[in-house]
């Protein structure tokens, strides 16, 4: 069902580009290109169809968003190492990276530093 709808959302991201790149703004856009045709073929109302249809092509990619938020599963997100790290600190569940037993520390042999004698003037 996520695939379903990441596709969807997909396919409304490519039209919404379309769809924008289309539309005249200050610089004339792609739209400019293709007013003469728009009044010799009789179309007089094309801002307002692209207007209409950046409209319903946002609003279904908000709505696409929360169904694919609302369908995810919580387990499809992978967690991070140092996710489960604090979660297992948090959980008193840290696994013991210390030995129980350390193997003794060899101790040095200390001599006693020779005394220094005073120098004879």
């Amino acid at each position: 069902m996520y695939t379903l709808v990441a596709i969807l959302i997909f396919i409304v991201c490519l039209l919404l580009v379309g769809i924008i790149l289309i539309q005249e703004s200050k610089g004339g856009g792609l739209a400019s290109g293709f007013a003469s045709s728009n009044q010799v073929m009789g179309v007089k109302k094309t801002g307002d169809f692209l207007e209409k249809a950046t409209w319903t092509l946002a609003i279904a990619l908000l709505v696409l968003s929360l169904v694919a938020a609302a369908v995810q599963t919580p387990g499809t997100i992978e967690e991070s190492v140092q996710q489960s790290e604090i979660k297992d600190f948090i959980e008193g569940d840290i696994p013991n990276t210390f030995q129980t037993n350390p193997a003794p520390v060899p101790q040095q042999q200390t001599q006693p530093a020779p005394a220094q004698q005073p120098a004879e003037d």
